[in-house]
């Protein structure tokens, strides 16, 4: 198996994270373990949603999303 790079070919909806999380306390978000063990969710972390599944959400780490997303 070998790694291979691919382009974002869309946007995504995203919020911050500290204030989604305190305001829905009850809603299920996918955070990686990395991201996890790392102390987040924390300022700056941002909780993304599939447009076509908004059920589907996720952390993206502060300095991730800063160096891929504007």
């Amino acid at each position: 198996m070998s790694w291979k790079t691919y382009q974002r070919k869309g946007s995504i909806e995203a919020v911050d994270a500290f204030e989604f999380i305190r305001a829905n306390p009850s809603v299920k978000i996918s955070i990686a373990d990395e991201d996890t063990k790392n102390g987040s969710p924390k300022t700056g972390d941002m909780v993304a949603r599939n447009p076509d599944n908004h059920a589907d959400m996720w952390l993206i780490n502060s300095d991730y999303f800063s160096k891929h997303y504007a």
